[in-house]
């Protein structure tokens, strides 16, 4: 009876197996699928007023993703400096920009008066390092 009872279960299990990879997405790009922190690009558009009388586009990466952090409790001596209120000690990493550069923004004005350039930062690289309240 259980053998029995186990062919049907297989016989059920494989049709939803193979139609589950049939529609898995295949496009997925590697930086989808690998964890940590990594270059995103994207569009930014920088105006001269709030009408935009003066506009231009530019391609520019940020840094994306997560990184690893723990917490863990706190050493006796950690205990006794901070009077017993400080048990929990974090070590937290940010993915955040460790390599950039400048890149230049063309704004382009109505009825060709003038065109302005204005310089931006672009990230070149990422990594985890340690979070720091400054740079957020």
């Amino acid at each position: 009876m259980s053998l029995c009872m186990t062919s049907h279960f297989c016989l059920l299990v494989l049709p939803v197996m193979s139609l589950l990879l049939l529609f898995s997405p295949i496009g997925w790009s590697y930086d989808g699928l690998t964890p940590g922190c990594h270059l995103h690009p994207f569009n930014v558009t920088i105006r001269s007023d709030r009408r935009g009388t003066c506009k231009g586009t530019h391609l520019v990466y940020a840094c994306v993703g997560y990184c690893e952090s723990s917490a863990f409790p706190s050493r006796y001596s950690v205990l006794v400096a901070s009077n017993f209120t400080h048990n929990i000690t974090s070590a937290s990493r940010c993915c955040t920009i460790s390599k950039d550069a400048k890149v230049k923004v063309r704004l382009d004005c109505p009825r060709g008066r003038h065109h302005d350039e204005i310089e931006i930062l672009t990230a070149k690289a990422c990594r985890c390092d340690m979070c720091r309240k400054s740079r957020y």
